[in-house]
Parts: C-alpha cells; sequence; structure tokens
C-alpha cells in the first residue's frame, strides 16, 4: 500500500509571542533594467488569425541563450528584494515559526510501525520505525542525505504486503522524472536495479514478487523537461531482472493512453487498470491475477466520468463512481458482470460532494458540506453506523486502514488550528488526540467566517476568511486572496505557517472555492472549463470586489496569489482588472492557452481548457483570455512577481518566461515586474524546507512593500 508524505504538522506546546520594533517599507526603491529580452519574427496561423509570439525562442529552457536570461533576471530579482528592509525579520520569523518538531502519523507494514518526522528545520522529512508498538525508534530512510544540498526528495513509497519489501520513488529537483530503489525491508539492502525513467506512477506490489509502475517514453536528450509525454504504459518489474525485460501489461500503441495507473485489492486477487486521456474521466479495467490466463475485463469502457474500484469482497467489487451521480456514490458489483448494468447502490449520491476510504471492514464517507468536511462510518453492507464527531468545522483527511485494523488515524485542521492527528477507534468510534502542533501560534487570537458573494451571472460563491480578532473593517488591511478553479480540485480549509506572518501583521487571507473546482461536484467542475472558463475569472473577481465593498481591503491592499491552473488564474484576472489588485503572484502558472498543450503532459489538460487546435471558436475564446496574449501595451498592471522553477517539467517554465518578459515589456508606471526562478526544482512537489522558507519570505516581501505596509517585527 502506497504512504504518501503527510505535511500534518504535529506538537508538543503553544509559546505566546511578543511584538518588538515596527520597520517601515523602503520609500523609494531602485530598480535595475530589466535585462533585454530578444524579440523574433515568429506568427502562427489559426483560423486565419495571425499571432505573433517573438518571446518563443525562451520555450527552450536549456539553450545557453535561455539560461543566460534567467541569470540575469534572478539578478534583477534579488536586487529589489535585497532592498526591502523587513525582508529579513520576515524571514528570521519564518524560520522561528517552521522550527518545531513535526510528525506524521504512523502507518504499520510487517512487524514495524513507521511514521515521518523532522526536528524543525530539516530539509525533508525523515522516515523512522520501530518494532511493533514499543521497539526502538530507527531511521529508516533519511531523504536529507540524497543529495547535499536538499533537492532530491522522497517522492512515493510503497510496501509489499508482508513488508518485508519495499519500493521508494525519487525526484531529483523536483522533476516528475523518478527514480524507483527497491530495498528489503528487514536489512535496508538493496534489492535488483535501480530503475528510471519512471513518470506518473503509483507502485503496486503483486507478492514479493515485483511491481507495477507506469512511465512513459523518455524524450530525447534535451528535450526531457519540455516534450511531450503522450504514451503512458503500465509494466511489470520482476525482482532482479534488468528493468529492459520489463513486461508491458496495458497502454502504448496497441492501446494508447495518455494516463495509466494500476493498484491491487487487498487480498491482491485482482489487478485494477485506470486509463484516461485527460485530468476528467476514465476507463476501469479489472483482471483476476488467480487465473494466469486471464485478460482484463472492462468495468467502464469510455471515459466519460470518473470511476475507482475501493475494495473488494471475493468476486464482490465496491466501486466510487459519478456516473449518473455527480456529486458520487458507492457501487457494489460481482466481478462476473462488473458492467454500469448490474451496479447495485450502497451509498446512494447526496447533496454533498463525496469521497470513500476503507478501513477496518468499514466504508468511510468523507463528504463536503459547502467546502468543509463531513464523515460518516458505514458497514459494507452499506448501513450508516455513525456520523464522526469531528473537532470542528474544517478539513479532516486519512480515514485509510487495512481491513483488520482495529485502529485508524485522521488528521484535522483549517485556517486558524494547526493540523492535529487523531487516532480513532473503529469498533466504538471514538477519537483521541494522537499528535498536535508545537508552532509558536495562537489560535484562539484568530478567527474564520464563511460567506457567500454573487457572481458575475448571479452565482453564490463560497469565501473563508481568515483574520486577528478585533479587525476594523476600515479598506486599509493588507489582503491576499487566494484561488485555484479548476480540475475538479476542492479548495479546504488547511493551516498554513506561511500565512501566520500575514495575520500576524493584522492582515486577511481569504480563499473563494470558484467554480472549476470540485467543492459542489462535477457540475461545479464542468461550469468553469473550456468555453465556460470565463466564469472561474468572475467569480475571483467578484470576490475581490466583494472584499472591497466589505471594507475588509481596497485595492490598494490587495494582492492576489495561485499556482499551476491558478497561476493562469491569476494571470487571467490581472489582465482583465488591472486597476483592481495592488499585487499579483502567478506561480508556475499555465499562461500560454495557445501552446499549452504541446509540453510535456499538457494535451490531457483539454477536458477543463479545450485546445486552440478545436475549433475557431474555441481558439477565440482561448485567445482572449490566454494571459501571455491579453497583455496589452502601455497598461499599468499590478506589481507582479512572477514564480517558476528551471526543472518544472509539468507546466514548463516556458510559459511564466514569456508571460514576464511581455508584461515588463509592455508594463507602465513604476509597478515592478519580477520573476523569480528557482534551480533545482520543480512544479513544487519535494522542495527543501530552506527553499520554502526563502519563496515564502520573497512573497510577502515583495507584497507588504508595494502595499507600502509597516512590518511589526514578532519575537
Amino acid at each position: 500500500m502506497s504512504r504518501k508524505l503527510s505535511v500534518i504538522l504535529v506538537a508538543l506546546t503553544l509559546t505566546a509571542c511578543n511584538q518588538g520594533k515596527v520597520i517601515e517599507p523602503r520609500e523609494e526603491m531602485v530598480l535595475k533594467p530589466y535585462p533585454k529580452t530578444e524579440k523574433i519574427d515568429q506568427k502562427d496561423v489559426y483560423f486565419g488569425t495571425t499571432v505573433e509570439d517573438p518571446y518563443r525562442w525562451l520555450e527552450d529552457d536549456l539553450s545557453a541563450n535561455t539560461k543566460a536570461w534567467v541569470t540575469a533576471q534572478n539578478e534583477v530579482t534579488q536586487d529589489y528584494l535585497g532592498q526591502i528592509p523587513y525582508r529579513d525579520a520576515i524571514q528570521k520569523r519564518l524560520e522561528s515559526l517552521w522550527n518545531y518538531a513535526k510528525e506524521t502519523a504512523p502507518f504499520k507494514e510487517g512487524d514495524f510501525t513507521y511514521f515521518y518526522k523532522n526536528d524543525g528545520l530539516q530539509n525533508q522529512y525523515v522516515l523512522y520505525r520501530k518494532k511493533g508498538d514499543t521497539g526502538t525508534e530507527e531511521v529508516f530512510l533519511d531523504p536529507n542525505k540524497f543529495s547535499e544540498d536538499g533537492t532530491t526528495s522522497l517522492a512515493d513509497i510503497s510496501f509489499s504486503k508482508d513488508g518485508s519489501l519495499v519500493a521508494y520513488q525519487l525526484s531529483e529537483g523536483g522533476s516528475d522524472w523518478r527514480k524507483v530503489i527497491i530495498l528489503n525491508a528487514a536489512d535496508k539492502s538493496v534489492v535488483g536495479d535501480t530503475l528510471v525513467d519512471v513518470k506518473f506512477s503509483g507502485l503496486a506490489w503483486k507478492g514479493n514478487e515485483g511491481i507495477y509502475y507506469s512511465s512513459y517514453d523518455k524524450p530525447k536528450e534535451g528535450s526531457a523537461l519540455s516534450a511531450m509525454t503522450d504514451q503512458h504504459k503500465l509494466y511489470f518489474h520482476k525482482l532482479n531482472t534488468p528493468q529492459q525485460d520489463d513486461q508491458l501489461i496495458f497502454g502504448g500503441a496497441t492501446k494508447p493512453r495518455r494516463y495509466v495507473g494500476a493498484g491491487l485489492t487487498e487480498d491482491e486477487r485482482f489487478l485494477v487498470v485506470s486509463a484516461a486521456n485527460a485530468t476528467s474521466g476514465n476507463e476501469l479495467y479489472v483482471k483476476d491475477l488467480t487465473n494466469p490466463a486471464a485478460d482484463f475485463v472492462a468495468v467502464v469502457d469510455n471515459m466519460d466520468k470518473n470511476h475507482s474500484i475501493i475494495d473488494n469482497e471475493g468476486s464482490k467489487l465496491f466501486i466510487y463512481t459519478e456516473l449518473n451521480a455527480p456529486n458520487g456514490r458507492v457501487v457494489t458489483t460481482d466481478f462476473a458482470q462488473p458492467q454500469p448494468a448490474n451496479w447495485t447502490d450502497l451509498i446512494k449520491e447526496t447533496d454533498q460532494v463525496l469521497s470513500a476510504s476503507i478501513g477496518g471492514g468499514k466504508i468511510f464517507a468523507n463528504y463536503l458540506k459547502d467546502a468543509t468536511s463531513l464523515v460518516k462510518q458505514y458497514s459494507r453492507d452499506g448501513k450508516m453506523e455513525r456520523e464522526i464527531e469531528l473537532p470542528g468545522i474544517g478539513s479532516a483527511a486519512g480515514f485509510g486502514a487495512k481491513r483488520n485494523d482495529k485502529d485508524l488515524y485522521y488528521s484535522f485542521t483549517n485556517y486558524v488550528n494547526p493540523g492535529t492527528i487523531y487516532k480513532y477507534t473503529i469498533a466504538d468510534g471514538k477519537s483521541e488526540v494522537y499528535k498536535k502542533s508545537a508552532i509558536n501560534f495562537d489560535p484562539s487570537q484568530y478567527e474564520s467566517k464563511q460567506v457567500f458573494y454573487t457572481s458575475k451571472d448571479g452565482t453564490k460563491v463560497p469565501m473563508i476568511i481568515t483574520y486577528k480578532k478585533g479587525i476594523k473593517l476600515d479598506g486599509t488591511n493588507p489582503t491576499m486572496l487566494y484561488g485555484y478553479g479548476g480540475f475538479n480540485i476542492s479548495l479546504t480549509p488547511s493551516f498554513s505557517t506561511s500565512n501566520v506572518i500575514l495575520l500576524e501583521q493584522g492582515g486577511v487571507y481569504a480563499v473563494a472555492n470558484l467554480r472549476g473546482g470540485g467543492e459542489y461536484g462535477e457540475n461545479w467542475h464542468v461550469a468553469g472549463t473550456k468555453l465556460q472558463k470565463q466564469n472561474v475569472f468572475d467569480d475571483f473577481i467578484a470576490a475581490a470586489e466583494f472584499l472591497i465593498s466589505e471594507k475588509y481591503t481596497s485595492s490598494e491592499r490587495l494582492a492576489i496569489a495561485g499556482g499551476s491552473n491558478g497561476g493562469l488564474l491569476v494571470g487571467a484576472c490581472m489582465t482583465q482588472r488591472p486597476e483592481l489588485f495592488q499585487v499579483a503572484f502567478p506561480a508556475v502558472g499555465v499562461l500560454d492557452m495557445l501552446r499549452y498543450h504541446k509540453f510535456t503532459a499538457g494535451a490531457g489538460w483539454a477536458f477543463d481548457y479545450g485546445t486552440a487546435d478545436d475549433s475557431k471558436e474555441m481558439f477565440e475564446y482561448l485567445y482572449k483570455y490566454s494571459p501571455y496574449h491579453a497583455l496589452k501595451a502601455g497598461t499599468s498592471y499590478p506589481a507582479t512577481m512572477v514564480s517558476t522553477a528551471d526543472h518544472d517539467d509539468r507546466v514548463v517554465p516556458a510559459h511564466s518566461f514569456k508571460f514576464a518578459a511581455r508584461l515588463q515589456e509592455y508594463q507602465k508606471g513604476a509597478n515592478p515586474v519580477l520573476i523569480r526562478i528557482d534551480t533545482k526544482a520543480g512544479h513544487g512537489a519535494g522542495k527543501s524546507t530552506a527553499m520554502v522558507i526563502a519563496e515564502q519570505t520573497d512573497k510577502w516581501a515583495f507584497m507588504l512593500q508595494n502595499m507600502k505596509v509597516p512590518y511589526k517585527e514578532i519575537k
């Protein structure tokens, strides 16, 4: 079973913080001239429309010219940031806030109990283990020793059913391309060769014989970080055999699919394969491994909806599906006839969005109620046994365990309460605190409230606003508005150590649950896709207008932020309504909507975006809002810090490079346009603690300086 690193914060004590001196922003910042960015005569024609792309050469992120441009841009950025008077004070405060022991929930594999721990400022979490519940702790894997600078991370880990073997993935410099190393768990000796060129893959054990994994053909030298990856392939690697001999199980030229993932049921009877060409909707196949001659059986043979097999009981399959249920339901069927016509409802669809997990032989239904958690426990025959009493309104996650486990662990958090881990007794439904957070932060001084505001077309959209108690609604509070709005992803309440900086300064942190996300199911998602994508931007703009009209803040004190699809959100909104925001942070954003599908796995995002090749209507729609193309010369845009990384092979840095170059060219007035480019980093996962603190320091320093807000030192 795969165990991913958790970012749950854990605990010992809370201490009070004292206010120190007030540091004023710098009156006049000196901005070095932007590096001269060459323009080339590149034109493309779409359905009779000619589109100029003068910065196309920046798409070659490994060329000497691009590397020189990156170096020059970072010099300008760091020179500017280095002038901000309170940059060092913010960094020291963040280091102080981060510097406490953190530990994740434990999990059992074989004779050992495993857990991750970070002593405070370690770059990566360390995996520990102990024999049973009371044995002596020992380090099992220390990712901090994978590389000197902490940029190689432990990306995923999977144990064989008996716990005697373990396979783990390494990410180097944040890349999605991974290496897989297999160990004998008892003595940590390496078994066989290291697997290479693995991407977008889980690791599924078949007994102690070997593992299933997924990957693409590696692009040619020099284009590994940007070339299209189109045909995903599922392989079986038998231990102690060369990787070149691995057996192709599914995908490839005979059954091309863009995304292929595999897992085994806990009893290892069934191999389950999910196949898709986009990030929404999948086929579902099952293979009976007890029959050597068996072939795959199609459970669902189209990609219209999302489905997964969550458990089995002999030949009985338990399936989560959105077929005829946009908010999700759980059904059962027999392997002999597993197709939808033979499904029987076990947990029916409700008004709330469902995600389901299995633990101790029970089914846990985790519902979203206005973007917050509501969890119910069901028996395997579909009887609701209890609603789990959560500590408050927020996000609960976990609720997974092996079939014979008596207990499980879950985490609970919200915007003002650091993550707490609870131990839950499955038989009687009792929860007890297992680990609390030791962060130097007092939640009792802060509050969050949910509001519903009206978007442009009359749709009611929820937003959670967090701030210090007693705040004055006089329009002067520095405010960060965050959003995502895509790919059926839900933004649920979660504590952020970084956000303490803003809250301590009397600032406001607001998160809008935009259409395009999954907060209200597939209908809410679809309402923010393709030719309806403008709804997402309208929702975000309306959130900003609400915060201003209710006097939480003003345009002069409002920043917007988002990453990846959220970077697109920020880019689109700042180009459509530049006067509405003072500061903008488009991070690792999809910013060239005419070419996004030509890089790495970008073609798989077409369910949400559509492509410029689809039709004249789709091209014109994308062209209108594409942030890179929507920029207009002589316009005063917000103070902007674009951020990306040189090893981002998901949303390639060319998006950010081209957008920043054109924004620097077109910007009118004194607001700075910077691009902050991390090296030896990728789309975000696996970043070292030092890199995260440095990034967050620069974000808050840039924001407060460009709002002319003083910083009150906290000790």
